[in-house]
């Protein structure tokens, strides 16, 4: 497969499951390199202007009054990743830190969150070479969102807490030098732009949406044998019924029931009322559709919200517009 390019924009759930379970090759994309690198600038103009901005050159919540020298504006950030990088519970698996990384270097490569390339770069090239933090699976708050795991995730970036490299756990600075990388120093509001997100439980939702869509499939495909093996009869999954009843699950459903009844040498014995006198199958038989079709429609309305976030920005600050157009300071 060809390097999955990350723009922040068109991000797919089959790329995210391409990179996270085939290994695809992810690289910021050159239109995205620009818009990093335009954010950045912002971020070091108000940097170098003494601008008060939330995170950047105050402390946070409580202390959020508190200005922060420009001496001491990294180690603000390497404290906010130290602090918060304490999730407990068994390590995230693989796959769902591999998703986790894909993420949030595709939310920073949005450029929104004024980041430096460098950080999305070792991003995706530890995706790449398969350094894979090691993420407690207990810790989020759900409302800034995911920030113990994506700490877990940043601390990993500065070559500090763990990481897995060729199976094997160690230190995460050891990992990072084993597949020829070198751990970040943290710049003025990076250790903010990796900590606020969703890419965790976003992460984590992606592949149960996969699994839950696999299901679904299957379920037909075992409805579709029960059927048969029961000489049951496929009348009740007519096309004609459920348009007239038209909720988009049990339309699917109805028609994959239909497509595997067709042609059945076993369907074809008991046609008429003398081989078999029976005038309707049970509910749990002609009614498949509708349960299915319920259950389709939930997993389909996950798939919109899920698709939504994919290339949504999450981050804190927000910038609002100033009448020149370019981000202000709160």
């Amino acid at each position: 497969m060809s390097t999955l390019q990350l723009d922040g924009r068109s991000l797919s759930t089959d790329s995210f499951h391409q990179v996270v379970f085939e290994g695809r090759a992810v690289a910021l994309a050159e239109e995205a390199r620009r818009r990093v690198a335009a954010s950045r600038a912002v971020i070091e103009g108000l940097v170098d202007s003494g601008a008060i901005v939330y995170g950047v050159t105050t402390g946070f919540g409580q202390l959020s009054d508190r200005r922060i020298s420009h001496q001491q504006l990294r180690m603000l950030q390497v404290n906010l990743v130290r602090s918060t990088a304490c999730g407990v519970g068994e390590p995230l698996e693989e796959a769902e830190t591999r998703g986790m990384l894909l993420l949030r270097a595709n939310v920073l490569a949005a450029g929104f969150s004024g980041v430096r390339e460098a950080v999305v770069d070792l991003l995706c090239e530890m995706l790449n070479r398969r350094v894979h933090p090691v993420v407690p699976s207990r810790g989020s708050v759900g409302a800034s969102g995911d920030l113990a795991p994506l700490a877990h995730l940043a601390l990993a970036l500065m070559g500090e807490g763990e990481a897995l490299y060729e199976g094997n756990r160690m230190p995460a600075g050891e990992a990072l030098r084993a597949a020829g990388l070198a751990p970040i120093e943290l710049q003025a509001k990076e250790g903010l732009g990796l900590l606020n997100g969703t890419q965790a439980m976003l992460s984590l939702g992606l592949i149960s949406l996969r699994q839950a869509e696999i299901l679904a499939d299957t379920a037909d495909v075992i409805g579709g044998l029960t059927l048969d093996a029961l000489r049951g009869t496929p009348a009740a999954f007519d096309a004609r019924i459920h348009a007239v009843r038209p909720h988009p699950g049990q339309q699917q459903s109805a028609r994959n029931l239909l497509q595997m009844n067709e042609g059945s040498e076993i369907r074809e014995s008991h046609r008429s009322l003398e081989a078999d006198p029976r005038i309707q199958d049970a509910y749990s038989l002609r009614c498949m559709p509708q349960v299915h079709g319920a259950a389709r429609d939930a997993v389909a309305h996950v798939r919109r919200v899920l698709e939504i976030e994919l290339n949504s920005a999450t981050d804190n600050p927000r910038w609002p517009a100033s009448p020149s157009g370019a981000p202000s300071a709160w």
